[in-house]
């Protein structure tokens, strides 16, 4: 039996059958544990479940001489640092494709609310400024027949794409399969960019003030994949000047995004608290595969979804 720490309470029955089989401290708070509790609670364990508000970095890993497996709560692992865990010989799990669904579910729900001006319109009828019908008030972009720009073609662009045909939408994508065209002529030419790439070295920051500058004015920027794809001082600049129409994001940097930050007072700007993947479904889930990845890793199997090389 080994001792394993979870760096959160998670939906589900999951937990159960791991307690079942090991012994597990659960961190009950609702807020993440601070860096010295999480090294504190994580210093004699041989497993850990982790979220993706924990950052996993050599420091300590070096604090926990007896780790061996991490699995963690999200499909992106960019909380963990790979090298280190790869060079202590550490696997380190994911939970894929069972988020996918509800993500791109999402990703369609701010497409939609920030075209037709939802937020906009709600508060204006809770504020009693719903005088009468008026032609020209709230007017917003049609979805149907638009160009979407999917950043990112993986199993969630994917979805989204599907998605997109219901709505007769012109698709145009980067990345995979060939038949992608490049970053600078999807941002000229869609009505809507959704961003759906990982965070890495090569991605951060990639939706900066020149790649804002070359969508059209009446352009919509998603984000329902990682705050740290947007450089957000770039995207409040251009919501004031007007460079682009809209954005809506599910995912800020840093999460959560500070009231006081300079971001919230930016214009035409939906922001979600990263519900991406919250439905019921989605998350019992996750819990499962992120269970199952450090179950097996613990009796000396390969995890069933590993992240790590």
């Amino acid at each position: 039996m080994a001792r394993c720490f979870v760096t959160r309470r998670l939906p589900g029955s999951a937990l159960d059958r791991l307690s079942e089989a090991h012994e597990v401290d659960i961190w009950l708070d609702r807020l993440p544990p601070s860096p010295s509790a999480l090294r504190e609670r994580a210093r004699e364990v041989e497993g850990l479940l982790t979220l993706l508000t924990d950052r996993i970095d050599g420091e300590l890993l070096d604090a926990c001489p007896s780790l061996r497996a991490i699995a963690n709560y999200a499909v992106g692992v960019d909380n963990i640092d790979l090298e280190a865990t790869a060079a202590r010989g550490i696997p380190v799990g994911n939970t894929p494709e069972v988020l996918t669904e509800a993500t791109a579910d999402l990703t369609f729900a701010l497409i939609l609310a920030a075209a037709r001006r939802l937020p906009e319109a709600a508060a204006a009828v809770r504020a009693g400024e719903w005088l009468t019908w008026d032609p020209s008030w709230l007017l917003g972009h049609e979805v149907h027949g638009a160009t979407l720009g999917i950043v990112g073609m993986g199993r969630i662009g994917r979805a989204v794409a599907r998605r997109a045909r219901g709505f007769d939408m012109r698709v145009l994508h980067t990345g995979r399969g060939g038949d992608g065209v490049p970053l600078d002529e999807l941002l000229e030419h869609a009505d809507i960019v959704s961003l759906h790439a990982p965070l890495n070295d090569s991605t951060r920051g990639m939706i900066d003030a020149a790649a804002l500058r070359r969508m059209k004015p009446t352009a919509i920027l998603v984000n329902t994949a990682r705050g740290g794809l947007v450089d957000q001082a770039a995207l409040r600049e251009a919501l004031e000047t007007g460079a682009i129409a809209a954005a809506a994001l599910d995912v800020t940097d840093p999460e959560p995004l500070p009231p006081d930050d300079p971001l919230m007072q930016a214009p035409n700007l939906l922001i979600l608290p990263h519900i991406g993947s919250a439905t019921h479904t989605a998350r019992e889930r996750m819990a499962d595969l992120a269970v199952e990845n450090l179950l097996a890793a613990l009796d000396g199997q390969p995890m069933p979804h590993r992240a790590s090389p």
